[in-house]
């Protein structure tokens, strides 16, 4: 019998085992997940706590639950991957051997990655919201805050759903509106990148969004330190920005026991083909989701087309066949912006979001790089395709690869 053991139960994982359990015959293959949290979190759900819209009980569902019969669950907390050897280590001595290695441990917000950001102040003048603690708390936050200055700042880029932070500060746009104080608070976006987005077409229709809303963006913002004293986050080039509510997105990094097992870059990172998912040097040993460091998005979208890609590559490889699947880098993207409405993004590694409509040309129903409401609804229902079609390997009928159909190109 062959091992196929696959490290972490959270989005990437979780499909890849759905996915490939009935490919795989019960007489040839034994399929082992790996994972310490007995609760599987809809992480996109976390944006939606501080105002209200979701509880956290809405957001997590028992892992097992998503794992298939004929699989076995070990909870357990990882060590050490041995790649010579072929084996895992666990936390309390267990060790696990496998034939095949898939690692979707995912990544970590890390606030003591920042001078300053790990203090007493965390909770109460500083917050997160990419954590369900984080989010639970903001939402208490919120709620009874009187105004003041209110900055969104991300230290270190990549980061899981790089639009998160955008929509964040969209939604506290309508938010303190709503609540008839929007006059009473001063809204700063400062992050790290030379403007709102990564790519050029994005980044000036989200950039005259935040104008739009009265958003004050404080580009190429390296973070020094976080002044918890005077209330201030220090760049590296001097500069200063005053906060009464920080809401940060801390440093992103992978499981340790990547860095322990030398298969990491310097944030934790499996080193994998972009195209392939294999780990550098290991040809036995994959990366899929968040846990790679393919240059694209850390979103759910992309673990999905990923994933897409990545099984039928698997059953090739198990095979002793070449790879034939190519993952483009393909990213997907409903925006949050706020008043009832938001806008999708559609892009991959070579070709950055355009104007158009989505999925069928000319008929949407969504519509890319423009605010209607019909997008909004597509994210709020995209929680329940994570819980029903996609965490549980069923077909969702939109293509792995991006298309350039219904793209508007000039």
């Amino acid at each position: 019998m062959k091992r196929l053991l696959i490290l972490g139960a959270g989005t990437a994982g979780t499909m890849v085992v759905n996915k490939l359990r009935p490919r795989l015959r019960d007489d040839e293959w034994t399929i082992t997940v790996v994972d310490s949290d007995p609760d599987h979190h809809y992480q996109p759900g976390y944006l939606f706590i501080p105002f209200g819209t979701y509880e956290p009980e809405e957001i997590v569902k028992p892992t097992k639950s998503f794992i298939p019969e004929g699989v076995q669950l070990v909870m357990g907390e990882i060590d050490l991957v041995e790649p010579e050897e072929s084996k895992v280590k666990l936390v309390d001595g267990t060790e696990l051997a496998f034939d095949q290695l898939i690692i979707a441990t995912g990544t970590t917000p890390r606030r003591s990655e920042t001078e300053g950001l790990d203090n007493p102040e965390y909770g109460i003048s500083i917050h997160d919201f990419y954590t369900l603690e984080g989010a639970t708390k903001l939402a208490e936050v919120l709620a009874d805050w009187e105004g003041g200055r209110l900055v969104m700042n991300i230290i270190e880029m990549p980061i899981k759903c790089p639009v998160a932070p955008l929509e964040f500060m969209f939604l506290a746009d309508s938010f303190f509106t709503e609540k008839g104080m929007r006059d009473k608070v001063d809204l700063t976006y400062v992050t790290p990148l030379d403007g709102a987005f990564t790519k050029p077409v994005a980044a000036k229709h989200l950039g005259a969004m935040l104008e739009e809303r009265a958003i004050a963006l404080e580009p190429d913002f390296m973070v020094m330190e976080v002044d918890s004293d005077r209330k201030a986050l220090v760049s590296y080039d001097e500069r200063e920005v005053p906060y009464d509510l920080l809401i940060t997105v801390p440093v992103n990094m992978g499981a340790d026991f990547v860095e322990r097992s030398g298969l990491g870059d310097e944030l934790n990172h499996v080193r994998v083909d972009k195209h392939t998912f294999l780990a550098d040097d290991h040809d036995s040993i994959f990366a899929v989701g968040d846990a790679s460091n393919i240059p694209t998005s850390k979103a759910g979208s992309v673990a999905h087309f990923a994933v897409e890609v990545f099984v039928e590559n698997f059953l090739q490889h198990i095979r002793g066949a070449a790879m034939t699947g190519q993952f483009d880098g393909h990213a997907n993207c409903f925006v949050e912006s706020g008043h009832g409405k938001g806008l999708l993004i559609d892009f991959n590694y070579d070709v950055e979001p355009l104007p158009g409509k989505y999925p069928l040309p000319g008929i949407g129903p969504f519509s890319l790089l423009k605010e209607t409401e019909a997008n909004h609804w597509g994210k709020l229902m995209f929680k329940w395709t994570y819980w029903n079609v996609l965490l549980p390997g069923r077909e969702l009928p939109l293509p792995a690869a991006m298309s350039m159909a219904g793209k508007e190109t000039s």
